[in-house]
Formats: structure tokens, sequence, C-alpha cells
């Protein structure tokens, strides 16, 4: 018997709407879930919904609920709450935002005593946890991280709790102020040049992470590595284009460009790390961060197209938007 449900759905650049889809009942091993919220990416939701995503491009390759390419109409996101009947505690299904979900038993994640809001930070968290990870161990040094959105707030806080020592660099005021109430030490992006000069004597650091989603910050994070540095890329761009600079100083100081992805686990990291105990320790991650200060908005359902338009304006204290169902 099929079950009706209603999703988001991207129909053009900038242009979301809710429509009526229809379900097919719970098979073996399925479950029927009813969303509580639905949290939206403010790095590759916000691409997505700008239109700033190669239309031939596959959703996602490593997650089964997400099909087919960029081309309009299709349903994106991937980050719901909900509850199975009969089941108090949250779940996390990795979905496009919907009403009512069928999906597997074994891929939804248990979040017992988290709030639903805070949960659908849960792949965010992932995110930077895999970033820290690509990152290596860092105990004692100096790091840079550029953009103090979700995702670098998320990698910053982690760096730090890992015994790194991040230096944070982002243009607006207000996400400043809310990483140093948070215990980060932030500057503004132009100041970041003689900070890093005076904190290593100016041999540079050993390694910068970009997360601003700007074109230009990687190739000026270049200026700022020691010799043999290297830049953590954990920005998507999209169909941006990032002007780099790799003359002299590039080539002579043997600088190492790296991207970083959650989708996969690298090799280097494929004997200690799976996708399971990530998941696991970003699942206690939700309990042990100051979450709370970051899960700052939610909008209901119905005013998604709102959600998507105040992340794109860039709307002041707005550090994730969450739909509520």
């Amino acid at each position: 018997m099929a079950v009706k449900a209603r999703s988001l759905v991207h129909v053009a650049p900038r242009r979301v709407e809710i429509r009526d889809v229809e379900l097919q009942a719970p098979g073996p091993g399925e479950v029927l879930v009813q969303t509580v919220c639905s949290g939206i990416s403010g790095g590759t939701e916000l691409l997505v919904y700008r239109g700033e995503v190669p239309r031939e491009l596959v959703l996602d390759e490593a997650l089964d609920e997400l099909h087919g390419r960029f081309s309009y109409p299709f349903a994106y996101g991937y980050g719901c709450v909900g509850r199975v009947q009969g089941l108090d505690e949250p779940l996390f299904a990795f979905h496009p935002h919907q009403d009512i979900l069928v999906t597997r038993h074994q891929a939804l994640v248990p979040l017992p005593g988290v709030p639903p809001r805070t949960a659908t930070l849960f792949p965010l968290v992932e995110t930077a946890l895999q970033v820290t990870l690509d990152a290596g161990p860092r105990a004692g040094e100096p790091v840079v991280v550029l953009g103090l959105g979700m995702l670098g707030t998320l990698t910053a806080m982690l760096l730090q709790r890992s015994g790194a020592l991040p230096l944070c660099a982002e243009p607006l005021g207000w996400r400043r102020a809310l990483a140093a109430s948070l215990g980060l030490r932030v500057i503004a992006p132009e100041l970041l040049p003689d900070a890093v000069e005076a904190d290593t004597g100016g041999r540079g650091v050993p390694l910068a992470i970009d997360a601003s989603g700007n074109p230009d910050a990687p190739g000026q994070a270049l200026g700022l590595l020691a010799h043999e540095g290297t830049l953590l890329v954990a920005s998507w761009l999209g169909t941006k284009l990032a002007p780099l600079p790799l003359g002299g100083a590039f080539h002579r100081r043997r600088l190492t460009i790296r991207s970083t992805q959650v989708s996969t686990i690298p090799s280097a990291l494929a004997a200690s790390w799976t996708v399971a105990r990530r998941r696991t320790v970003a699942a206690e991650l939700l309990e042990r961060l100051p979450l709370a200060a970051l899960a700052t908005h939610e909008f209901p359902f119905g005013r998604a197209e709102d959600a998507f338009a105040a992340l794109d304006r860039g709307e002041a204290g707005l550090m994730h938007a969450a739909l509520s169902f």
C-alpha cells in the first residue's frame, strides 16, 4: 500500500517547491519514519539552491537515498531527524527534506538524548570530524582555519579539543563574536598574515584549512604556509573556479594542496577507521560539543523557501537553519 508524503524539490536556481509524492510501503528491513526536523547545510545545499553545481553530476555516490543528478527537478538534502512508531528516541536519516520517509532501518543513526534541532547537525559534525582526521595529529601546532560557517566552526572546535592551536579568520563580525564566545581565537581575514608571522616567527603554519566557500581563499592561504606545508580544502566550490598562484613560492617551498571529503574514508586511515566508527564518534560528539549555540534557527516546513532565502542572503545570526514538521 502506497504512503503519501510531502517532499522539498529544487525546480530552478533559487526556487524550491513542496510536492506530494507517493512512497512504497516499507519492505523487509525498512521502516516508516515520521520526520521531526531536517537541517539545511549552509555549504553544499546553498550551492545547490543557487544552481552553482554541475547539472550532470550525480547527487551523491555514497548515499543510496539520493538518486539521479543535479538536473531539475530534483530532491536534495541529507539531514532528517525523525521517529519510528513505537520508539521514543530520535533517529537520524541521510535523506532529502520530506515529512515521511521509508528507509532501511540499518541506515538510521540513534541519537538518544539529543534535541531534534541539534541532531540535524549530525552530518556537519561528521564532516568536521573527517576534516580533523585528514588534518592528522596537530597537538601543539598552529593551524589556520578560513571561514567560520558551520563546518569551519566545528572543525576549529574539534582541532582545539585535540590539542591544536587554531587561528580562525572570518569576515563577518557576528560570526567572529559567536566563535569567540565558544573559546576560539578569531580575527578578521585582513589581519591574518601579520598574526601568522607573529605566531610563527615568520615561518608560516604547517596546515591551513579552507572552509570559507570563497574561491579566492585557497590562493591566499598558500602564502600562510610554512615550507612543505599543506592546504586542506574542505570547501566545495561547485561550478566556481579558484585562482591558485602556483609560481615560484609554491613550487620552491614544496607545498601540498589536498581535498578532504566525508563520502569516503581515505586509504591512509582505512586500517583504523570505518564509516560506522566515524558515525559512532560523531554521535557521541553531539552530546559533548556546545551545539545549542550553533543550531540557531527553525522554520516550519511550509516556509522552506524563507529558510533558503535567509541563508542565501546571509542573514545576521543565522548559523544553521532547521525545518520543523
